[in-house]
């Protein structure tokens, strides 16, 4: 899964929403690619893997983890763990960092006000 090259949130826009009820008003509505690239950001995060890995990485003292020491608490292999953490990081939820044979992951910083906001 891929989410498009930019992590920032196009605005939404304002379009009139005519009823039978009443006069017109203005209704605030997503365009298509915006909808679509917050969907495959949500998808990223409605799998209990990930969410169980995302709580290792954030309930760490310096809120990041070693692939090694995640596989054995999400009780799923390694390759396995390596998938769901690949898809947190292509979907811009995670940074990845090489340090010697291991990948250490944190949460991306933008990430958490960004999914709030879809929320609002």
């Amino acid at each position: 899964m891929n989410v498009t090259s930019s992590t920032r949130m196009t605005p939404p826009a304002q379009v009139a929403d005519v009823s039978e009820c009443g006069p017109p008003q203005v209704r605030t509505v997503l365009d298509r690619a915006e909808a679509e690239r917050r969907a495959a950001l949500m998808k990223a995060l409605a799998d209990p893997v990930r969410l169980q890995l995302l709580s290792i990485i954030t309930g760490s003292p310096r809120r990041e983890s070693c692939v090694c020491d995640m596989t054995e608490a999400v009780e799923v292999s390694q390759p396995t763990v390596s998938h769901h953490l690949k898809t947190l990081v292509d979907a811009g939820i995670l940074r990845r960092e090489r340090r010697g044979t291991w990948a250490w992951f944190r949460l991306d910083p933008d990430i958490l006000p960004e999914v709030q906001s879809f929320l609002e």
